[in-house]
């Protein structure tokens, strides 16, 4: 999608492009009690635009051959409409993130 990244450090990962930052740190156990629910108050899910639908494609190869779930799979890539060409999965901890063709 364009992102470099940045910086790593042994529980995150920041990601740069242009003036867009995104930082991905994995949550501290002691934080965790509650766990973390898309449908509850707070974030949803994540969406990006990707380049092509060969983007998407690639992605979600990338996606599949680290054993992370494709969710919807029975509507891929197609899940949000029949005009709608994406991928989407979940992040470690449970994110939902969208990636999706022009």
């Amino acid at each position: 999608m364009g992102y470099k990244v940045h910086q790593e450090w042994p529980k995150g990962i920041d990601f740069i492009y242009g003036d867009t930052y995104i930082v991905f740190v994995q949550t501290e156990q002691k934080h965790l009690d509650a766990g973390y629910n898309r449908c509850r108050t707070g974030l949803n899910h994540l969406a990006f635009h990707a380049k092509s639908r060969e983007h998407v494609d690639e992605l979600t190869a990338k996606l599949r051959s680290r054993g992370i779930t494709i969710l919807y799979p029975d509507r891929h890539p197609y899940a949000g409409g029949p005009d709608y060409y994406a991928v989407f999965f979940e992040d470690p901890d449970r994110i939902k993130v969208e990636v999706v063709a022009p």
